[in-house]
């Protein structure tokens, strides 16, 4: 192939997010849920609670003011193993991430989950939170 006729201008790009997000009434709810041991989502017109919570409804786009407490076990609904370390991960070993319906909630959360190994986790398995002694935020 010949070289081409002009150059290649290139860059190099950074994926980042290099803003601060404020978190509104809805999401702020939910952080300062997790802070405090308990976890919430939000309820739509059609009775569908989302966790986390979502800020407007999706068939209607009205904003939502129904926050509901929901638990804090759940059931795996699908998983992917992670076997190796990347830095910023919540583990300094190989872990799932998992899409997990918590008992209440109509929607999965993503989260980590930590076992020894990916036949330590399945389909259906029952989760629950495992909270720090000291939580901030």
């Amino acid at each position: 192939m010949p070289d081409p006729e002009t150059t290649i201008l290139t860059a190099e790009l950074s994926n980042t997010f290099s803003y601060t997000r404020s978190l509104g009434p809805v999401l702020s709810r939910f952080a300062f849920g997790l802070r405090d041991g308990h976890i919430v989502g939000s309820r739509s017109a059609d009775g569908t609670v989302s966790v986390p919570p979502i800020e407007f409804d999706a068939a209607s786009g009205a904003p939502i003011t129904d926050i509901v407490d929901v638990a804090s076990v759940g059931t795996v609904a699908t998983w992917s193993w992670n076997p190796d370390h990347i830095d910023g991960q919540p583990f300094d070993a190989p872990f799932a991430w998992a899409l997990i319906r918590l008992d209440g909630a109509d929607t999965a959360l993503l989260h980590a989950v930590k076992v020894d190994g990916p036949a330590d986790i399945e389909t259906g398995m029952r989760v629950h939170a495992v909270w720090r002694a000291a939580r901030s935020g």
